[in-house]
């Protein structure tokens, strides 16, 4: 048995645990303290990993974790580390040494009392000092994407990100079972995710954070008259290589409440041009630039591979609308992306790579569920209830009860289960609507959300919905990470998550993945005539989704929630 604990310090820090090649627990920092994006140390993180896998630290084979840590960091002072192994394909071995020796330099002269935790700290020390391996950044994406894959043969992989270890771009030939070639690396004047970053920053938002946002509002808008005005601030790509490079600067930074606000220099220049053009028009250049340039890098890669099959991960591959562009463009058969494609799944593909390097057993099957967060038994719910003296019922059928609700037109809080990893809501931690009403995606944005109103949510369907309400192109999308049309003839069913392009990102929920979740959905079906609900993460804009039921409960009266639905307990307003 081969047990490995992946952590990842940094924007989004997180923790996974993988026993013998399958992720046994997965979760960011962030939904724990409460602070979204959080970047220090995952010590609940790593405390849950442990927790769910029925293992102490000493238990644990290796640890593995980004290389931005190389040397171990701040994890020395709670951790016994051994000396450094490296697993990256961008260093020579004599660069290693010299760094090495620079590690020891600073840990021999540094003052005593640096860094050091107080008593009360968590720590992991154990019996022995644990192996150390870092997987380089855009190594670990890799790694995520292929060991969830079910690949087993050589496999195409892109990774495209901000920034990670000097990288922005890697693309990767990979051979089971831990054979990873470079095939052609960028760093930062090649990073379209620094592209749409500062795109983003200049529409107002936070820059690792409103991408999405920029994503979303680009269906409003048109290119017509704004074609190219972007142009320079984007890198080219022409033949899947860098013809252009773009010199962002010096990325700055400002750390607040625990985590990081970036700013680049050139989002002067790019308020005018959104004042001049309308922020509609600017989102969709921007997408429509960023879609150019993947569509470039995919096509020669997968030509110069001679294959049609492709892996993805890294933070650019969270936007749903360039997924989209690329699967329609039909280079490829098979488009696999790891559903927590950003830097909240560094700490899983490090801990994957590691276990196929030491020798460990491989997933024979393709990635079925994502849900690797907290679970909570009906008897700490009942108490946090009973505590709080919160009238409830209780209910032996959760799917009936929400369903009865939800025909009725409540807004319902639905917590069931261990939480999913990622930014999206899965049927874990949802607020869920019915989409039949066109008006209920501004309801919830304005009652429950508290953010802009163009902003779309996404149904969650049954296989049979699915067939019925998507375009024939459509795949078996369990995870929200793509978007495709939705079939013009049924829009009129379902407006509340169809957006403003007609398309829709869905999560296509089958009995055996999440059977009480598919249970809600066919009772809602029974009473409106479509397997289908609108469905969005539980929290509000700026939080992080709720973990704990205590979260969940001051979410629910802190908010227009009419129902929440948690456990077999019912709440209603």
């Amino acid at each position: 048995m081969t047990r490995v604990l992946g952590i990842h310090v940094g924007h989004d820090s997180n923790a996974a645990l993988v026993v013998d090649g399958q992720v046994v627990a997965c979760v960011l920092e962030e939904r724990f303290v409460r602070i979204k994006h959080y970047n220090g140390l995952p010590v609940q993180a790593i405390e849950y990993c442990l927790a769910e896998g029925k293992l102490t630290i000493d238990q644990i084979d290796e640890i593995a974790f980004t290389s931005k840590n190389t040397d171990g960091g701040t994890l020395r002072q709670i951790m016994n580390l051994e000396a450094v192994t490296v697993a990256s394909p961008q260093r020579e071995a004599v660069v290693e040494k010299v760094l090495g020796f620079l590690r020891d330099v600073y840990h021999a002269y540094k003052p005593k009392n640096f860094e050091v935790p107080p008593i009360y700290y968590p720590t992991f020390k154990t019996a022995r000092p644990l192996p150390v391996r870092p997987v380089e950044h855009h190594l670990a994406h890799a790694a995520s994407a292929f060991y969830t894959s079910g690949r087993h043969e050589q496999t195409l992989v892109i990774t495209a990100d901000g920034i990670g270890d000097d990288a922005s771009l890697s693309v990767w030939r990979v051979k089971p079972p831990a054979s990873f070639e470079l095939l052609y690396r960028e760093g930062a004047s090649g990073s379209l995710g620094w592209f749409y970053g500062l795109v983003t920053e200049g529409l107002g938002w936070w820059v690792g954070d409103g991408e999405g946002k920029t994503m979303g509002l680009a269906p409003y808008g048109s290119t017509q008259g704004v074609e190219g005005v972007l142009d320079e601030f984007c890198p080219r790509y022409e033949g899947g290589r860098l013809v252009k490079p773009h010199d962002f600067g010096d990325l700055g930074f400002w750390i607040d409440v625990g985590t990081y606000h970036y700013h680049f220099n050139e989002t002067e220049r790019i308020v005018p041009l959104v004042a001049k053009y309308g922020r509609e028009a600017i989102a969709a250049e921007a997408q429509r630039v960023l879609e150019r340039e993947m569509l470039d890098i995919v096509r020669h890669w997968l030509k110069a591979e001679g294959t049609r099959t492709a892996c993805f991960a890294g933070g650019v591959m969270l936007n749903v609308k360039m997924n989209q562009r690329l699967w329609e463009s039909g280079l490829m058969d098979q488009q696999y992306i790891f559903p927590e494609s950003g830097d909240g799944g560094l700490a899983a593909g490090a801990a994957l790579y590691a276990n196929a390097a030491r020798g460990g057993a491989l997933a024979r099957e393709p990635l079925q569920q994502i849900y690797w967060g907290p679970a909570f038994d009906d008897a700490l719910i009942r108490a946090l209830l009973d505590e709080r003296h919160i009238p409830y019922a209780v209910t032996d059928d959760p799917a009936r009860a929400a369903a009865e609700r939800l025909a009725a037109g409540k807004i319902v809080g639905w917590f069931q289960g261990r939480m999913e990893t990622g930014p999206r809501a899965l049927g874990g931690r949802s607020i869920l609507m019915d989409p039949s009403k066109a008006e209920n995606k501004d309801i919830i944005n304005a009652r429950v959300k508290f953010r802009e109103a163009f902003r779309p949510f996404c149904p969650s369907m049954t296989p049979a919905a699915a067939k019925e309400l998507l375009d024939p192109r459509a795949r078996a999308e369990r995870y929200m990470i793509t978007s495709f049309e939705v079939r013009p003839e049924v829009r009129a069913r379902i407006p509340a998550v169809v957006h403003a392009d007609g398309t829709a990102r869905p999560q296509i929920v089958e009995e055996h993945i999440n059977p009480l979740f598919f249970r809600l959905l066919r009772e809602f079906g029974a009473r409106t005539g479509t397997e289908c609900l609108l469905n969005t993460s539980f929290n509000i804009k700026g939080e992080p989704i709720v973990c704990h039921p205590r979260e969940a409960i001051r979410c629910f009266f802190d908010t227009g929630l009419d129902s929440l639905v948690i456990g077999s307990f019912v709440l209603d307003k």
